[in-house]
């Protein structure tokens, strides 16, 4: 997808050709909603990559917690 928008494609040419791998809508085509909020979501990434380690360190630190008080408490 991003090739292609890249390469000028508009997203309404590019949205047939994508499908939903799993859930429940497996099969369909995402709606334009959801194709902008992932191309917004991948700029905000390619933006800010400290800010994505720096959240994906913090929820790894979070899982750990999670995981020693839950076994802490058995």
């Amino acid at each position: 997808m991003l090739r292609r928008r890249a390469a000028g494609e508009s997203v309404e040419s590019i949205r047939p050709d994508l499908i939903i791998p799993t859930g429940k809508r497996k099969g369909h085509n995402p709606s334009l909603a959801s194709i902008y909020r992932a191309l917004a979501e991948h700029a905000k990434a390619q933006a800010y990559p400290e800010a994505v380690a720096q959240a994906h360190s913090d929820f790894a630190a979070l899982l750990r917690h999670a995981t020693t008080v839950n076994t802490d408490t058995t």
